[in-house]
């Protein structure tokens, strides 16, 4: 069953076309990756699922339901954490997180004190005494201890050290395997490797691939490093064999997944001694999608990843 349905979404700013005929379709029980870079439409698409914004044309079903007119309905079933989390300054943490899980219809005391220990974070401080990164924490706290079917985190881990994020991670799992449903939009594309069952990649506002990252690795090369008792001859005329070069003593070289047995084949009459093979990273299939048209501080960024992605309290209701 379908948690997230979007059809040929569109949403306009003035002459600004924000999402033109984007599609999303998110499982029960799945954590689905959303990707794109800075203003290619992903928290305006998130802002919609909300109920934040209202969509110019296009279908928008969340639960099977519209998110604009089922808002307050909807949001007793989700929790939401956002990139950039602005909260009431002269609360606690401890008392911003009871706050935003009453306003969900609850929260459990139990799985708030372990998340609270867990992330290391002090809810006896004032919000506007925290870093970036323990910000992050009280909304992450706030949803990961509330009693919901779905989970949307644009940014989650923005100012998380390595351990906190290891922490984050082995929270999502936990979620899924208890069947909740997730969609994490992400610039750490190591973090959606390592979490989502399926990922979508959305430029200028329209989804471009969406698919398994099984299914998508086949739409790219895979990188071969062999060392050969003889040197290795023949390989710039094999089919779908690229970019051969000497690295180290070894040859390292690219193939494409349907001309995979045929290079294998050539390589054993050069006696092979050592072979090893690397599938394409998400980031490699990202930038086959974007090209020269994205930075590293695009791809691995802290930011929100669209102009309207801070939050504040109302956004996290």
């Amino acid at each position: 069953m379908a948690v997230i349905e979007i059809d040929k979404l569109v949403k306009t700013f003035g002459a600004f076309r924000a999402l033109d005929g984007l599609d999303l379709r998110v499982e029960a029980g799945q954590v689905h990756g959303f990707l794109g870079p800075n203003g290619s439409g992903k928290s305006t698409t998130i802002r919609i699922l909300l109920g934040l914004l209202r969509r110019d044309s296009g279908d928008v079903r969340l639960f099977g339901a519209d998110p604009w007119r089922d808002a307050v309905r909807l949001h007793r079933r989700l929790a939401y954490v956002p990139g950039d989390v602005n909260l009431w300054p002269n609360l606690t943490g401890g008392e911003s997180i009871d706050l935003l899980g009453r306003l969900r219809g609850g929260l459990n005391p139990r799985r708030r004190d372990e998340l609270l220990e867990l992330f290391g974070l002090d809810p006896t401080r004032q919000f506007r005494t925290y870093s970036k990164g323990n910000r992050q924490k009280v909304a992450v706290v706030a949803a990961f201890a509330s009693d919901v079917e779905l989970y949307i985190l644009d940014e989650p881990t923005s100012g998380f050290d390595p351990l906190v994020k290891a922490a984050f991670e082995e929270e999502v799992r936990r979620i899924r395997a208890a069947g909740g449903t997730v969609l994490l939009s992400s610039h750490v594309l190591a973090e959606v490797e390592a979490l989502c069952d399926r990922v979508s990649i959305i430029r200028d506002g329209h989804t471009v691939v969406t698919g398994s990252l099984t299914e998508l690795r086949h739409l790219t090369r895979t990188t071969i490093g062999v060392e050969t008792a003889r040197p290795l001859t023949g390989l710039d005329g094999l089919p779908g064999v690229h970019a051969v070069r000497e690295v180290e003593g070894r040859t390292r070289l690219e193939v494409e997944p349907d001309h995979f047995d045929a290079l294998l084949a050539h390589l054993a009459g050069f006696g092979v001694h050592a072979l090893t093979s690397a599938p394409p990273t998400l980031e490699e299939l990202f930038l086959r999608y974007y090209g020269n048209q994205v930075g590293s501080r695009d791809l691995e960024g802290s930011g929100p990843s669209d102009p309207d992605g801070s939050a504040d309290a109302a956004d996290l209701r």
